[in-house]
Order: structure tokens, then sequence, then C-alpha cells
């Protein structure tokens, strides 16, 4: 099993971010661009009118960030939204709120959320996030999605990219920072549409704990870790279904099994028994009926 780190943990490297100024964090036009690198990264902050594009690196630690439209990010860019506290001002709480879309785009990596048990915060390990995003969250070719602990009105589906089925670190980025492998994961949600993975190549992915009022599909994912492909205790009010997948959808380090309204199928399937946890724990089914 190979060392994942999480991104909370990745974002306690990046150096104090700067403040971009009134103008970019009061979005006076229809558009607004946040761009920053590793060593000087920028901050979503304020409320935007319309949608926003980040490229490079932009951090969410000064408050509340709202966005009244879509939020792109870019090829290769990323989003750190692993901080509870507002960290430039020095009181006060962080959060990330987007009315439209969230789009992710090739190789980019989104953080977004944390929690004291799963993913601490990377300023405050007790405290607990609360973004939301009113419409989907999709990903098309990155090279990592973290959810954890937010409130998402539609769909989450990560499609492709992962970086490869491969548990070394990539170079360069945020994971490369370091050293942990690329991963992705959706954890303790609220997920109004569907939950969806699909030709994910990577070290490692997990979906675990969520709510899912729609359906979850796990399907031709490919990943390096023995470990990987972890779908544990999601509560679904549609179907969930694992097919073709490398390794199966299991418990991983440990977990109950899902909870589905609808069908399980495949390696999810109502009749399908997996150790929990891996290797060598009992055989328990992996999805019971709700």
């Amino acid at each position: 099993m190979h060392k994942i780190l999480r991104l909370a943990a990745v974002m306690s490297l990046v150096p104090g971010a700067v403040v971009l100024g009134a103008g970019a964090a009061q979005a006076a036009g229809s558009s607004q661009t946040c761009t920053g690198t590793l060593q000087s990264p920028g901050v979503l902050a304020g409320t935007y009118r319309g949608d926003v594009t980040v490229t490079g690196l932009c951090l969410v630690n000064s408050g509340a960030a709202v966005i009244n439209g879509d939020l792109t990010l870019a090829p290769d860019a990323a989003v750190g939204g692993t901080y509870a506290l507002n960290d430039v001002a020095g009181s006060g709480t962080s959060s990330l709120t987007v009315r439209g879309d969230v789009i992710v785009k090739s190789g980019a990596v989104l953080a977004l959320g944390c929690e004291p048990t799963w993913g601490p915060c990377t300023d405050d390990p007790g405290s607990t996030t609360r973004d939301r995003v009113f419409g989907d969250i999709r990903a098309s070719q990155p090279l990592g999605v973290v959810i954890l602990a937010t409130t998402i009105n539609g769909d989450l589906r990560v499609t492709g990219g992962g970086g490869g089925a491969t548990c070394d670190p990539p170079y360069p980025g945020i994971f490369a920072a370091v050293g942990s492998p690329a991963y992705t994961d959706a954890e303790d949600n609220a997920i109004g549409g569907d939950l969806t993975y699909t030709g994910v190549q990577s070290c490692w992915i997990g979906a675990m704990r969520n709510s899912v009022r729609g359906d979850v599909t796990v399907k031709g994912n490919t990943l390096a870790d023995s470990t990987a492909d972890s779908i544990a205790g999601n509560r679904v009010s549609g179907d969930l279904a694992c097919s073709g997948n490398s390794p199966a959808a299991q418990f991983g380090f440990a977990g109950t099994p899902n909870q589905v309204r609808g069908r399980a199928s495949g390696e999810c399937g109502f009749n399908v028994k997996k150790p929990d946890p891996v290797p060598d724990g009992p055989l328990t089914p992996i999805s019971v009926r709700s």
C-alpha cells in the first residue's frame, strides 16, 4: 500500500498567500481570473458577479468566496479549498460557494472541503468546512479531484485523467510538492444528483460515506494501489453500479456496506462479499438494501 497524503497536508507547504486586491476579490465584470503559483498563490475571496477562471494555483483562505456563475479550473490549474479559517485577516472562517457549475479541465486539481476525522483542515484540524456548489462538479481528464464535507446540488462526475495507473508522484504540481501520488476521493458529501467515476487511471480513488440522491457509477477505472477503488458507506437513493475496475470495488481500509434503495450491480452487487478491511478482514456484503 502506498502512502496517500491528504491534500490538506499538501496545501500546508504552500507559502502564505497574498490577497489579490479589492478589484479581484469584488468582481466588477461578468468574468474574472484568479492566477497564482506555488510560491505566490492567488486568493479567491469576496463576491464575484459572474464566472471565474483559475490559472495556476489559487486558495480559499481569506473569508467567504461567492461566485455567482461558473468556476473553471484551466488545464493544469489547482484550487486549494482545505482551509477553515480566514488566515489573511486573522479572524473568521473561509468557505467557497459556487452558484453555477465547477468545471475541472485536463491536468487540473480541485481540493475542496476538510473535516477532523478523514481530512483535517490545513489551518485548523478540529474544524469542518461549509462549502456548496449549486450546480455540477464536472471534471474531464483531471489530475485529481478531492471533495470532502461539501454540498453539491447537482452531479459529481470525474471522467478520465488521474495521471496514469502509477503511485509515483506526478511532476510538477501540487501532489509533487510533498511526494504524494495523485488520487481522487469523495467523502461525507451531500450530492443531489449522480456520483460518477469513469475511466480514471491513477494511484487510488475512493467514494465513502456520501449521501447521493441519484445514481452512483464506478466503471472502467484502473488503479495502482491494492486498496484503491474503496466504495463503502454510501447512502444511495438510486442505483449503484460498479464494473470493469482494477482492482474491483472494495471496502479499502475499513468501512460499512453501501445502503442502496435502488439496484446494486456488478462489483457492488447485493450478493457480493468483500474483506473488510482488505486484504484479510471478514467477508462482508459490500452493499445492502436500504
